[in-house]
């Protein structure tokens, strides 16, 4: 499944960067995050749960942020496995000044795979994108200390 879409994030371009790049915040921010802890330089171990439709369950998995490009561009790559199944996904995020603060695009792709496949594309679809959003909403209250 292919995503992407445009956020814009009330605070500068650096500012937003740096809030991308920060395990804390991003744990507070991911829906369903208990735990992301730092394993390496830009690398974390996850903990989450997910509920769809009538599966829900603990993921455990990973988060890379590779080809960094501060403050304009890098890549995220979240790997994520559970009893109802799996998840892989990668994209990239460019950041961009903004009369509002600075947009935050992606574009990636995101592949589901075990029993969680069989809920159907719409509603993984669906999903991904209420998920996207409840993250830079949280996100953007955080980044202004309003979280």
């Amino acid at each position: 499944m292919k995503i992407s879409g445009a956020y814009t994030l009330p605070v500068n371009q650096d500012r937003a960067y740096a809030c991308l790049q920060d395990p804390v915040l991003l744990a507070q921010s991911m829906p369903g995050c208990d735990q992301l802890v730092a394993v390496g330089e830009g690398e974390y171990k996850m903990k989450m749960k997910m509920a769809l439709a009538a599966f829900s369950g603990a993921f455990d998995g990973k988060v890379r942020i590779t080809d960094p490009d501060p403050p304009a561009s890098f890549r995220l790559i979240v790997e994520g496995s559970g009893k109802v199944g799996f998840m892989k996904g990668e994209g990239l995020l460019r950041l961009a000044p903004a009369e509002a603060g600075c947009e935050v695009s992606f574009e990636g792709e995101v592949h589901v795979g075990g029993t969680i496949a069989a809920v159907g594309q719409r509603l993984i679809d669906s999903t991904a994108k209420m998920m996207i959003k409840r993250f830079f909403d949280k996100l953007a209250a955080l980044a202004q200390g309003d979280g």
